[in-house]
């Protein structure tokens, strides 16, 4: 008989009070000239009343509102008649007449993804904390990434902190840079490099900004204004610039408090599956990765965020000719002096792909078909590998009869992730009665787990809904994997 996770009886579930602020767009120009107007004729004393009710309202919901609120109305402010000064009440006002609160988790809290977390001081003896990330899903069906703290006790027992009130998206970092060779690589990747994306280059220096993009932009469109090839070209090159972006939090936050909401056009519907991993360069420096896919509604977008602190994150777009589809999962370290990641391109198969460049993936081969009845319909991986002396240890999700998900594991080699070691011939979890119900019925699904100890901790998604945790004991799974047999039942043969 394959062995089975034990379930921890842990159920973290959505939140609808953990509010974000949001601008309130109305896409009308019209109507927006109306509501200034409105607020416009307010009398000094109304304006203060109604600002008054909001900040009482809505002030303690949220984490530095005002600031919120006066940038707001920064955006709103080229939309006014006249440029006579107003009074801070009258554009916090204006601001909070154009945002909106956002339930971030209304809808779901899943996928979730587990890293140990890069602070271990003042942890007692025998205590690890962790930073568990998770798909918040709300109005809309809009994903963004939310994050809870929590630790594991000398004993083994996984505790979950309780997460602060507040919770806030980031800044975009202002005149983030570009890197004029690796932006034009992009460029060839997507089909974009020709005559007229070199037209609206010319000038650009060797690094440049978003501000500098779009002035050159500006620039050679006004001489062919009307001509679709050039406003094509020129949408492509922003969406590209749009898409590699970097976002900063305030340093006093909690990580509980920061949500990395979509800001990009390839994000509009969504972050979704956020894959979270420690790596170590060559010379022991850890930059903590994510693969994730970014959704505009139409088609999915691969993309990779990096930080080594969790206040400053890059975002990049993954570029090449393999990159597709969803569910790319990072290596924590380079194999053999190459970056490597498990993939899935064609919905279906496992392959094993490698690269000199992070973010240029050219090439796959195929590693895991559907084999065993409960993954004929489609596999993928469930997270990043993970090192043990016996190989690289992956979880996996194979899917079934009924759309049915369930997790299961595979082992491939240190040496050469091609070999594969050993496969779970039945899933190592599935949905229980307890877990069937939900957004998408009958799946349990994982963005990555840790080993503590003897035991490997699955935190997973229960019917795109809610999330718990499971663990399963290490020297049995790699015993099963490899074919030996399991630590518990080996017996000394006594020799009459």
């Amino acid at each position: 008989m394959s062995i089975k996770a034990t379930r921890t009886g842990i159920v973290l579930r959505p939140d609808p009070t953990r509010v974000l602020f949001r601008p309130f767009e109305l896409g009308s120009t019209t109507r927006t000239l109306k509501i200034i107007a409105r607020v416009g004729s307010m009398t000094d004393k109304e304006a203060e009343e109604k600002l008054d009710e909001v900040i009482r309202e809505f002030g303690g919901r949220h984490y530095k509102l005002e600031r919120f609120l006066l940038q707001r109305f920064e955006q709103l402010k080229p939309q006014l008649l006249t440029d006579e000064p107003l009074t801070e009440d009258r554009k916090l006002l204006l601001g909070a007449y154009f945002t909106m609160e956002y339930s971030l988790e209304s809808a779901a809290l899943f996928n979730p993804s587990m890293i140990w977390h890069p602070d271990q001081s003042n942890v007692p003896p025998g205590y690890k904390r962790f930073i568990l990330s998770l798909r918040a899903t709300g109005e809309g069906h809009v994903s963004s990434i939310s994050f809870r703290m929590g630790y594991i006790d000398e004993s083994g027992k996984i505790v979950l902190r309780k997460p602060s009130r507040y919770v806030t998206s980031p800044d975009m970092v202002p005149n983030h840079v570009f890197n004029r060779a690796v932006f034009e690589r992009k460029l060839y990747e997507l089909r974009l490099e020709n005559s007229i994306q070199e037209k609206m280059m010319a000038g650009l220096g060797d690094e440049f900004s978003l501000l500098e993009l779009e002035a050159q932009i500006k620039r050679v469109s006004a001489q062919f204004r009307y001509n679709a090839e050039y406003e094509t070209i020129a949408s492509g090159l922003l969406a590209l610039a749009k898409s590699n972006y970097e976002v900063h939090f305030d340093d006093d936050q909690s990580l509980d408090e920061r949500c990395i909401f979509p800001n990009s056009p390839n994000e509009t519907n969504g972050i979704e599956d956020a894959r979270f991993v420690q790596f170590t360069d060559e010379n022991g420096q850890i930059t903590y990765y994510a693969t994730y896919t970014a959704y505009n509604g139409r088609v999915t977008f691969p993309q990779l965020l990096e930080t080594k602190d969790f206040t400053h994150f890059s975002v990049s777009t993954l570029n090449g000719a393999e990159v597709s589809n969803k569910g790319m999962a990072l290596f924590p370290r380079k194999v053999n002096g190459k970056y490597a990641m498990i993939s899935r391109q064609d919905g279906e198969n496992i392959y094993l792909m490698y690269s000199d460049d992070l973010y240029f993936w050219q090439t796959k081969d195929i590693l895991l078909k559907p084999t065993y009845h409960w993954e004929y319909v489609q596999l993928g991986n469930c997270g990043s590998p993970i090192e043990t002396e016996a190989g690289w240890l992956v979880l996996s999700h194979g899917v079934g009869p009924m759309r049915k998900y369930a997790i299961g594991a595979f082992l491939l080699d240190l040496n050469d992730p091609s070999k594969v070691i050993g496969r779970t011939v039945e899933p190592i979890l599935s949905p229980d009665e307890n877990e069937r119900e939900g957004y998408v019925p009958n799946v349990v699904y994982s963005c990555g787990g840790l080993i503590n100890n003897e035991e490997l901790i699955i935190p997973y998604a229960m019917a795109d809904y809610a999330s718990s945790f499971a663990t399963v004991n290490v020297k049995e799974l790699l015993a099963e994997l490899t074919g030996q047999p399991k630590p518990e039942t080996v017996t000394n043969e006594i020799v009459a």
